[in-house]
């Protein structure tokens, strides 16, 4: 039996070492002090690319509200500052960069989006799962990894197209990778990735400074819920830009149907319908007490990196809230959409037959799926490598109950029928064997 404290893990020494050379370097001058400002930000990037077109403006109301919280509320360490500019230099970049290729080659945002494959689930409810294996169906496109962080080709990247040169994106992603398994290596057994590995689109909402990886990184409350009381649909439509602007990068045909997934669309469903009207919608369910459990450790392992005032009651309490709205949200857009244009998948079905299951699914997108099936079983096989360690939590370490959960959630399980995986008893002991 696990005889583990009732405590959730803490973070490496890793980021104690990289926050010491962090403070050596500002002490000497080579590390700049970060200054987390709008108008430097945007000043930064421009000179750093000598561009000054972001596009749409729309992006400065998210970035302005989302400093401030940052600034205010998630008390980040030095590590987690320093990091915060990076990224922050980089989604900048990007926007620049992406103007940049709409300008030089207008095709691109004439490329059509038709019925895209969207799969809508809370987090942790088997969306990755889902995702890959119909990624790994070449009738579909995907987005990659190394374009979920680097959704932009660099300037040089037509040398790329002619064999000349490497695209460094991949490069870089390794490079990311490899400095989070180090910071925290929990986090990449949580969610297995690799630079190729098919990925959801939540970088091309970050290129909006919108959306949940904020609060999966930072603690920032205000932003999160100043974000739930707005309209997505403008970061939905620079999405789907960046998305035409990946398809072109990959030299793939545009009559390809998108597959998409982010837990992002169970709050923002009604934009994703907006920009994208012919979406055929799978929807995930699973035991909202694996799902509250594992979305919150998820959090919890990303935030301890960049902050060292982490509180896990805090966050069991704003996870539980965020689940519930994402139902809530989830339920009053879905129930505008035709019923022949979404399929509910319960986690518990893709566990005990994945084949059986994605038959029903392959039905559902009118296909033949055995042309897929040798794709899906080499995915199978390469999860189990990649997921070296499998993905420990409990309610307990953030302070939460299973009766809290069901008090909050427990018509979304009679709604849908979600089987419940564990006696709450044993919740304590969960592992999830795969997301």
């Amino acid at each position: 039996m696990d005889q583990r404290p009732i405590q959730p893990p803490s973070r490496t020494a890793f980021i104690d070492i990289a926050e010491k050379f962090v403070r050596a370097g500002r002490a000497v001058g080579m590390v700049q002090p970060a200054r987390l400002e709008k108008d430097f930000l945007l000043g930064q990037a421009a000179a750093a690319t000598g561009l000054d077109d972001y596009g749409d403006p729309w992006f400065e109301g998210p970035m302005e509200v989302l400093l401030e919280s940052v600034r205010n509320e998630a008390r980040l360490n030095v590590a987690g500052d320093f990091s915060a500019m990076q990224q922050f230099h980089k989604v900048l970049k990007d926007r620049l960069w992406a103007q940049m290729w709409f300008k030089r080659h207008p095709e691109v945002l004439a490329r059509p989006i038709k019925r895209p494959v969207v799969i809508v689930g809370p987090m942790r409810s088997g969306t990755t799962r889902m995702h890959r294996l119909l990624a790994s169906d070449r009738r579909f496109s995907h987005m990659r990894s190394f374009e979920t962080i680097s959704p932009v080709p660099r300037p040089d990247f037509n040398e790329v197209l002619e064999g000349k040169k490497e695209d460094f994106r991949p490069v870089l992603a390794k490079r990311i990778m490899r400095v989070a398994r180090l910071a925290n290596p929990r986090t990449l057994s949580i969610h297995p990735t690799g630079p190729f590995e098919p990925e959801e689109e939540l970088g091309l909402l970050v290129a909006s400074m919108w959306g949940m990886k904020h609060e999966a990184q930072w603690h920032v409350p205000e932003y999160g819920r100043w974000c739930e009381g707005e309209d997505a649909t403008p970061a939905y439509r620079y999405l789907a830009d960046l998305l035409r602007l990946v398809g072109w990068s990959q030299q793939i045909s545009s009559i390809r149907p998108w597959i998409l997934k982010t837990p992002q669309h169970m709050l923002d469903l009604k934009a994703l319908l907006t920009v994208f009207p012919d979406a055929r919608l799978i929807f995930t369910h699973r035991d909202p007490n694996a799902v509250v459990g594992s979305a919150t450790s998820l959090a919890w392992n990303q935030t301890i990196i960049y902050s060292d005032h982490a509180d896990p009651a805090r966050m069991g309490r704003e996870w539980l809230r965020k689940t519930r709205l994402q139902v809530e949200r989830m339920q009053e857009a879905r129930s505008a959409i035709p019923p022949d244009r979404m399929i509910d998948v319960q986690y518990e079905e893709m566990e005990s037959d994945w084949r059986g299951t994605m038959e029903r699914v392959y039905r559902f997108l009118e296909l033949d799926m055995e042309p897929a099936v040798p794709g899906m079983e080499s995915y199978l096989d390469r999860s189990r490598s990649l997921k070296r360690h499998p993905h420990r939590y409990s309610l307990e370490e953030f302070g939460l109950t299973p009766d809290q959960v069901r008090d909050e959630l427990g018509d979304y399980v009679r709604r849908f029928d979600v089987p419940i995986e564990t006696p709450a008893s044993a919740l304590r002991q969960k592992t999830a064997a795969q997301r």
